[in-house]
Protein backbone atom coordinates (compact mmCIF):
# COMPACT_ATOMS: atom_id res chain seq x y z
CA UNK A 1 0.00 0.00 0.00
CA UNK A 2 1.48 3.33 -1.06
CA UNK A 3 1.22 6.41 1.05
CA UNK A 4 -0.01 9.58 -0.63
CA UNK A 5 2.62 12.17 -1.50
CA UNK A 6 0.97 14.63 0.87
CA UNK A 7 1.15 12.17 3.77
CA UNK A 8 2.03 13.89 7.04
CA UNK A 9 5.67 13.11 7.79
CA UNK A 10 5.86 15.35 10.85
CA UNK A 11 7.07 14.15 14.22
CA UNK A 12 4.74 13.75 17.22
CA UNK A 13 6.23 16.96 18.65
CA UNK A 14 5.47 18.86 15.44
CA UNK A 15 1.89 17.52 15.40
CA UNK A 16 1.55 18.66 19.04
CA UNK A 17 2.79 22.13 18.03
CA UNK A 18 0.21 22.20 15.23
CA UNK A 19 -2.53 21.26 17.70
CA UNK A 20 -1.40 23.98 20.11
CA UNK A 21 -1.52 26.55 17.30
CA UNK A 22 -5.26 25.81 17.10
CA UNK A 23 -5.91 25.36 20.83
CA UNK A 24 -3.31 26.53 23.36
CA UNK A 25 -5.16 24.64 26.10
CA UNK A 26 -4.83 21.21 24.42
CA UNK A 27 -3.58 19.13 27.38
CA UNK A 28 -2.79 16.02 25.34
CA UNK A 29 -0.66 18.09 22.94
CA UNK A 30 1.14 19.70 25.89
CA UNK A 31 1.79 16.23 27.34
CA UNK A 32 3.22 14.98 24.03
CA UNK A 33 5.40 18.07 23.78
CA UNK A 34 6.62 17.81 27.37
CA UNK A 35 7.64 14.19 26.77
CA UNK A 36 9.34 14.88 23.43
CA UNK A 37 13.07 15.22 22.91
CA UNK A 38 14.26 18.49 21.40
CA UNK A 39 17.54 19.51 19.83
CA UNK A 40 19.37 22.18 21.84
CA UNK A 41 21.97 23.82 19.58
CA UNK A 42 25.58 23.82 20.75
CA UNK A 43 27.56 26.65 19.13
CA UNK A 44 30.59 25.34 17.27
CA UNK A 45 32.78 27.68 19.30
CA UNK A 46 31.52 26.26 22.62
CA UNK A 47 34.02 24.44 24.79
CA UNK A 48 34.08 20.70 24.28
CA UNK A 49 31.58 19.14 26.65
CA UNK A 50 33.64 16.02 27.46
CA UNK A 51 34.38 17.24 30.97
CA UNK A 52 31.02 18.92 31.49
CA UNK A 53 28.36 17.66 33.84
CA UNK A 54 26.04 15.50 31.74
CA UNK A 55 23.00 16.63 33.73
CA UNK A 56 23.41 20.30 32.80
CA UNK A 57 22.82 21.90 29.43
CA UNK A 58 24.18 25.27 28.40
CA UNK A 59 21.26 27.17 26.92
CA UNK A 60 21.98 29.06 23.71
CA UNK A 61 20.40 32.51 24.08
CA UNK A 62 19.55 34.63 21.06
CA UNK A 63 18.22 38.16 21.14
CA UNK A 64 14.94 38.71 19.32
CA UNK A 65 14.15 41.97 17.57
CA UNK A 66 13.19 44.26 20.42
CA UNK A 67 15.86 42.80 22.69
CA UNK A 68 13.93 39.91 24.28
CA UNK A 69 16.19 36.92 25.07
CA UNK A 70 15.01 33.58 23.69
CA UNK A 71 16.36 30.02 23.75
CA UNK A 72 15.81 28.25 20.41
CA UNK A 73 15.16 24.50 20.39
CA UNK A 74 14.09 22.30 17.52
CA UNK A 75 12.11 19.14 16.84
CA UNK A 76 14.32 17.96 13.94
CA UNK A 77 17.75 18.58 12.42
CA UNK A 78 16.01 20.08 9.37
CA UNK A 79 14.19 22.65 11.48
CA UNK A 80 17.46 23.59 13.20
CA UNK A 81 19.33 23.92 9.89
CA UNK A 82 16.55 26.15 8.56
CA UNK A 83 17.06 28.76 11.27
CA UNK A 84 20.66 28.14 12.40
CA UNK A 85 22.53 26.71 9.39
CA UNK A 86 25.88 27.58 10.98
CA UNK A 87 25.30 25.25 13.96
CA UNK A 88 26.23 21.63 13.38
CA UNK A 89 26.17 20.26 16.95
CA UNK A 90 23.31 19.80 19.39
CA UNK A 91 22.24 17.94 22.49
CA UNK A 92 19.07 15.88 22.51
CA UNK A 93 17.14 16.77 25.67
CA UNK A 94 13.65 15.83 26.91
CA UNK A 95 11.67 19.07 26.78
CA UNK A 96 9.99 18.40 30.12
CA UNK A 97 13.38 17.95 31.81
CA UNK A 98 14.63 21.16 30.27
CA UNK A 99 11.50 22.97 31.44
CA UNK A 100 11.77 21.62 34.99
CA UNK A 101 15.17 23.32 35.33
CA UNK A 102 14.23 26.51 33.47
CA UNK A 103 15.96 29.64 34.83
CA UNK A 104 13.93 32.12 36.85
CA UNK A 105 14.86 35.12 34.72
CA UNK A 106 12.64 36.32 31.88
CA UNK A 107 13.85 33.92 29.20
CA UNK A 108 11.48 32.68 26.49
CA UNK A 109 11.63 29.32 24.71
CA UNK A 110 11.12 29.16 20.94
CA UNK A 111 10.35 25.74 19.48
CA UNK A 112 10.99 25.45 15.72
CA UNK A 113 11.17 29.24 15.47
CA UNK A 114 11.16 29.56 11.68
CA UNK A 115 8.50 26.96 10.89
CA UNK A 116 4.76 27.14 10.29
CA UNK A 117 4.16 25.39 13.65
CA UNK A 118 6.53 27.56 15.70
CA UNK A 119 5.68 28.08 19.36
CA UNK A 120 7.24 30.59 21.72
CA UNK A 121 6.58 30.35 25.44
CA UNK A 122 7.40 32.84 28.16
CA UNK A 123 9.58 31.66 31.03
CA UNK A 124 6.45 31.23 33.17
CA UNK A 125 4.75 29.29 30.36
CA UNK A 126 7.73 26.96 30.06
CA UNK A 127 7.70 26.14 33.77
CA UNK A 128 3.93 25.77 34.13
CA UNK A 129 3.01 24.12 30.84
CA UNK A 130 5.96 21.85 30.09
CA UNK A 131 7.54 20.91 33.41
CA UNK A 132 5.64 17.64 33.91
Amino acid sequence: METPAHKDLSTPAQRALDALAVNTEDQSALDVLAHSDVLVPVPDDAADADGADATTVALPVLEQPGGEPVVPVFTTEGEMAGLLPFVSRYRLVPLGALASQWPEEDLSLAIDGSSAHALTLTSQGVRTLLAR
